[in-house]
């Protein structure tokens, strides 16, 4: 049965007939429909009650006040008499006159069954019959006639358009050979051979398509038929996150518009499934009115009444993080229950994702809470970024590199945001100098037991140190001449070597250094290959390094 009907009331009529007319009533029903279908004037508007009643010889008690437009009676009524013929259970052979198939047409007017399609969408009734034991849709030599005679036109052109020669098969694989070499996409070259040759474009298209299948060695577009890698979907998905249109993609890859559409939807499916959206559960996620109240306002900190004192001996980027205040202890309950409330609704939405067919909407939506939560855990990060260094000038020795152990001291307070339990009651200050100093412990075993041993209090501990601050304005400048001397070297990169280097050992301070994965989904290519151009690039700072007399410690 047809679901697509234009008119409800038509629709009902149809359902009615179906269910409660005696096969006879159907029968009667089927040849007065179809009667009318072709009285009808599409540019008229029609009742129901004068529907009903050609149709079935009654009228109707109560009839609905809508109005049944011309075009719509035309659309519904040939439906109308194919679905009451599919319940009637006719024979062909019990037909009061011949009964043509498709395929009997499609010869009898030496065209294909796709025009036959095509014209019963355009007033040609069909019927439904069994043949042989089974349904199928058939035609009444009389429906035939009728629409050949009001017709004529679309019949001869049908005919004249059906039918291709082997030698003009040939030239349009020929013409379409030239076109496609010069860059032209499928959709192009259909359109250019069909308007040279006057044929439709649906036919050049269906003619490439089924050279193509025959002669894979020869085809005319082979791309369209070998499956494409993840590397080139990842590659799509990154230039049309880069501002290229659909159109130029489809152009580019020479893939339709609509392959396109999936192949960016699958990726980005894909890499939403890979996002890290592991969360610290409550049970307050659940409650009622939970998302206004975690997402409310968030709560103000008193005035600051003195600023902090800043240790000596920072360069000014470290000492700028003291101009951001610390979180309250209302605060800070708030940006992490917010954090993970964010992940965590953004993971129960990405559970109903369906990989194979995903909605841009859902994947939209899941995106935005990531990002938001993102944000939320940079500015946890950013606040106490002042703990890091505290701790790890109570950790330098002599011999060490500062900056690494203030790098290495990031990630650890990156990892302990995600670890954090909020709902404990503890600060998460407390929590972060234990992650902190325990990962010190590993990199700096040795010299962490015996200052441990020996430490009674942080002032102490610094004037154990040998005191460096006179030689301040000494190490400044030679970091600055390092940045000046890495910038140097970086040039010798391209930029994708440029973009892994720098992501990779953290010299965007604005970043967190990210990992071989991250940087592969980041990029659209594996970790490995992220891992070889990495390698790669190491082998050109190397002789950069040595071109610029830059000394390299290992």
């Amino acid at each position: 049965m047809h679901a697509h009907y234009q008119n409800s009331v038509l629709k009902a009529l149809r359902d009615q007939q179906v269910r409660f007319a005696p096969r006879e009533r159907k029968v009667e029903q089927i040849e007065r429909a179809e009667r009318l279908l072709h009285e009808i004037d599409p540019k008229r508007t029609y009742t129901y009650e004068y529907m009903c009643y050609r149709i079935t010889d009654y009228r109707p008690e109560v009839a609905p006040p809508q109005k049944i437009s011309g075009e719509e009676a035309r659309h519904d009524l040939r439906l109308f008499v194919e679905d009451v013929s599919d319940s009637a259970d006719i024979r062909a052979e019990d037909a009061p006159e011949q009964v043509h198939t498709v395929e009997g047409l499609s010869k009898m007017f030496n065209v294909s069954s796709k025009t036959i399609s095509r014209w019963r969408n355009q007033g040609l009734v069909s019927r439904r019959f069994i043949f042989d034991g089974r349904k199928r849709v058939g035609f009444l030599q009389s429906s035939v006639q009728r629409f050949v005679s009001k017709n004529p036109d679309r019949i001869k052109r049908g005919e004249r358009f059906s039918q291709i020669s082997e030698m003009e098969r040939q030239e349009i694989v020929s013409r379409s050979r030239r076109l496609a070499k010069t860059g032209a996409t499928a959709s192009e070259v259909a359109r250019r051979v069909a308007k040279q040759m006057e044929r439709s474009v649906e036919t050049i298209r269906y003619t490439l398509k089924q050279f193509d299948q025959e002669h894979p060695e020869a085809a005319v577009f082979p791309s369209q038929q070998a499956p494409l890698s993840d590397e080139v979907k990842r590659r799509i998905y990154q230039l049309h996150r880069a501002d290229w249109t659909v159109d130029a993609l489809s152009r580019k890859f020479g893939r339709t518009i609509s392959s396109i559409y999936r192949i960016i939807n699958e990726v980005r499916a894909a890499l939403i499934m890979e996002l890290p959206l592991d969360s610290i559960y409550n049970e307050e996620f659940d409650k009622k009115g939970a998302e206004k109240l975690i997402l409310g306002t968030f709560p103000e900190a008193p005035p600051v009444k003195r600023k902090p004192r800043i240790p000596a001996g920072l360069p000014q980027y470290l000492a700028s993080l003291y101009d951001v205040p610390l979180l309250t202890a209302e605060q800070e309950q708030y940006l992490f229950r917010k954090l993970n409330y964010l992940k965590h609704i953004a993971a129960l939405l990405r559970d109903e994702l369906n990989s194979e067919n995903p909605k841009s909407s859902l994947m939209q939506r899941i995106e935005d809470l990531y990002e938001e939560g993102t944000k939320v855990k940079n500015e946890i990060v950013k606040a106490n970024l002042r703990l890091v260094v505290s701790i790890a000038k109570r950790h330098i020795a002599a011999t060490d590199d500062f900056f690494a152990l203030v790098s290495d001291g990031n990630m650890s307070l990156f990892r302990a945001v995600e670890k954090f339990d909020y709902a404990r009651g503890n600060k998460f200050s407390t929590y972060a100098s234990w992650a902190i100093m325990k990962n010190f412990a590993r990199s700096i075993p040795a010299e962490f037991k015996q200052r441990d041993r020996f430490r009674t209090s942080n002032d102490e501990v610094f004037s154990g140190k040998p005191d460096i601050r006179s030689d301040q304005y000494q190490l400044e400048s030679a970091q600055h001449m390092r940045k000046q001397q890495i910038g140097s070297m970086l040039c010798h990169l391209d930029e994708r070597e440029q973009k892994i280097i720098i992501n990779r050992f953290g010299l965007d301070h604005s970043r967190q250094p990210q990992t071989l994965k991250q940087l592969g989904l980041e990029m659209g290519v594996t970790k490995e290959r992220v891992r070889q151009i990495e390698a790669r690039a190491m082998s050109k700072l190397r002789v950069a390094a040595a071109e610029e007399r830059v000394e390299i410690l290992d």
